[in-house]
């Protein structure tokens, strides 16, 4: 599988807004299923973290009050992925942040986001639902550490992507799995993925 950016944001809150921000970033490159490199920074956008968000992520008002601001971490992330391919679970919410971020420092997102909690839905219909550590579980991935934190959450999802490829392939009998195809057949209707896939046997 070709190289992908996977991405995860803690922020503040749902929707990206003045009052809205992410609070830390991480992205692990994903390249022939294997991580291969990793960026991981805490982000100060000077707004405050609620305190149900601090236990949730175990971010703090204190830990941001020392991390760099937002837009420096932006700038150095929007280096390190360049135009590779991108990937989230749950990519809507991370696409929101990502876009925002980036436009509050000039820059424009050229690549889409594949999704791989919509690829979960098609690929693995039997987990008992489709939140990132109950698929890794469930699929019997490693642990990477504390849940809603970026690097460990960046890490699951990388970790499940490069899992659906080997599903993809060992089940479906895919060999050459683009980015651009992960984000067509996370299109498909859940109900007629096998049908789907079958069009693309032995290629």
């Amino acid at each position: 599988m070709e190289r992908i950016a996977v991405i995860d944001f803690e922020t503040t809150g749902i929707t990206p807004s003045s009052s809205c921000r992410a609070t830390e970033i991480a992205v692990v490159i994903l390249e022939q299923g294997r991580i291969v490199d990793r960026y991981q920074s805490l982000m100060n956008a000077g707004v405050r973290v609620p305190a149900f968000i601090e236990q949730l992520t175990g971010i703090s008002n204190a830990m941001l009050r020392s991390a760099p601001p937002a837009e420096k971490v932006m700038n150095e992330v929007n280096e390190f992925v360049g135009i590779t391919p991108l990937l989230a679970h749950n990519a809507a919410f991370d696409q929101k942040f990502w876009d925002f971020e980036l436009g509050r420092i000039k820059r424009t997102r050229l690549q889409n986001f594949a999704c791989s909690l919509l690829l979960a839905r098609r690929l693995m219909p039997a987990a008992p639902n489709h939140k990132l550590g109950t698929l890794n579980s469930f699929a019997g991935l490693p642990h990477t550490g504390q849940a809603h934190r970026a690097l460990a959450d960046a890490e699951m999802a990388a970790n499940l992507t490069a899992h659906l490829a080997s599903e993809l392939r060992q089940k479906h009998g895919l060999q050459a799995l683009s980015h651009d195809f992960l984000c067509r057949l996370q299109k498909v209707p859940a109900a007629k993925i096998n049908e789907h896939l079958k069009r693309y046997r032995g290629f």
